[in-house]
């Protein structure tokens, strides 16, 4: 991946290069009506927004929660190129086939031979002492918190997983960072909180209390606490609403991967509704872009809608997929699915002012570009081309709900 801008980018170094200050010592641990292709859109000036927190430029070591998954793993490697250290913490669940992960933890240590700027842990991150030990060896002072169970539909068919993992998951590692002295924390929450939202664009200051799934019902839960958290301790909070992410390596139960490889494979998909729902797709690169704005600006507590600012209908997605891929596409009609909102929009002003956040790949290049690497790359890795796509993150291949959780004692580093 091409080495991207950003205004808060420190001093670059090899990546082969020891940080001189790393010798393993540490002190000691503190105390425990819209149209179909163009549902919305924002105009913004060519002028640079003017952001009221100055980004931090130095030097960062970053905790990246769910480093391994498709949004971890891609801020991961922006911030190893610009010469960030990074601490990856992954549990390496089932919801979709682990081979995909491994392959994106093969990318970042190709990427990052050095064990010093890069350490990858395997663990829950709901386990009070394989955290805590982590947070005692690496003291990062930066955490980019993009662990969580993810899915609508299947948080409906399991809702107690996403209680784990998500809620417990954030607040157990928001108490490890107030205690531990954290700069500051980011974590990723989900358009899914708007739920059945009448607006033109979905804004950070109207109403959320209403979520129509588990999965948004957690991540409300989560901006709810980490408020708290700030209020009770004075952690930095921004909290991530993301629209829609898709591109390169993205997760397989999602509709731009599933669309285009069924399509490719000449095999029926399924459309739910009449394809008038509309959603605002984001490409990786932009959402990388603003987890790392994000990360680099120390804002008290900040909720930020991170999406394109303008939605595609369903109709049209699948006539971009055609195009791309050159295949016709195979549809089965299928009813609204309980749980999903009719579309999405981001207003994304405030992300804009704030962090000078600006969405720059329009959806049919970000189509484009994913269905090239789909033939460039995933079909020519037989690690990953040879996984089922049918058994991905649908229900099926999914590890239920469990009471007792399999505890890791002591901190396991991956080699």
């Amino acid at each position: 991946m091409p080495l991207k801008h950003a205004d808060s980018m420190p001093a670059l170094k090899a990546l082969d290069e020891d940080r001189s200050s790393d010798d393993g010592s540490h002190g000691q641990a503190p105390p425990m009506s819209r149209t179909e292709s163009t549902a919305c859109f924002v105009d913004f000036s060519d002028d640079e927004s003017e952001t009221k927190v100055k980004p931090h430029t130095g030097h960062k070591k970053v905790l990246v929660t769910g480093g391994a998954g498709f949004i971890g793993s891609n801020v991961a490697e922006y911030l190893l190129e610009r010469g960030d250290d990074v601490v990856i913490v992954d549990e390496m669940n089932d919801y979709y086939d682990i081979r995909i992960k491994e392959g994106n933890l093969a990318v970042l240590r190709q990427l990052c031979p050095d064990r010093k700027r890069l350490t990858i842990y395997r663990g829950d991150i709901c386990d009070e002492n394989f955290m805590l030990d982590l947070f005692e060896a690496e003291r990062p002072e930066w955490v980019c918190h993009m662990a969580a169970r993810a899915g609508v539909r299947p948080s409906i068919q399991d809702p107690f997983v996403y209680i784990h993992s998500n809620i417990r998951g954030t607040t157990q590692l928001m108490e490890l960072s107030h205690k531990f002295g954290v700069k500051n924390f980011v974590f990723a929450s989900s358009s899914s909180v708007y739920g059945g939202s009448d607006s033109t664009f979905f804004s950070e200051d109207e109403s959320v209390d209403n979520p129509v799934s588990p999965y948004a019902a957690s991540k409300k839960a989560c901006e709810l606490l980490a408020y708290t958290y700030h209020h009770l301790y004075k952690l930095n909070v921004s909290a991530l609403r993301f629209f829609t992410v898709y591109g390169p390596r993205g997760r397989p139960d999602m509709a731009p991967f599933k669309f285009i490889d069924r399509v490719s494979r000449g095999m029926e998909i399924q459309q739910f509704g009449d394809g008038s729902s509309s959603r605002d797709y984001t490409y990786i690169d932009d959402i990388v872009d603003g987890v790392v704005r994000a990360i680099d600006r120390q804002h008290k507590y900040e909720v930020f809608n991170l999406g394109k600012g303008s939605g595609t209908s369903l109709r049209e997605f699948i006539s971009l997929v055609e195009k791309h891929t050159g295949k016709e596409a195979i549809r089965r009609l299928l009813p609204d699915q309980a749980g999903d909102v009719p579309y999405t929009c981001a207003d994304v002003g405030k992300a804009y002012q704030l962090l000078g956040y600006k969405a720059k790949v329009p959806f049919e290049e970000g189509i484009r570009r994913t269905a090239e690497w789909y033939r460039n790359v995933y079909l020519k890795t037989p690690s990953i081309s040879e996984i089922c796509p049918e058994t991905q993150a649908n229900g099926m291949g999914r590890a239920p709900s469990f009471a007792e959780l399999t505890r890791h004692h002591g901190v396991v580093a991956l080699k």
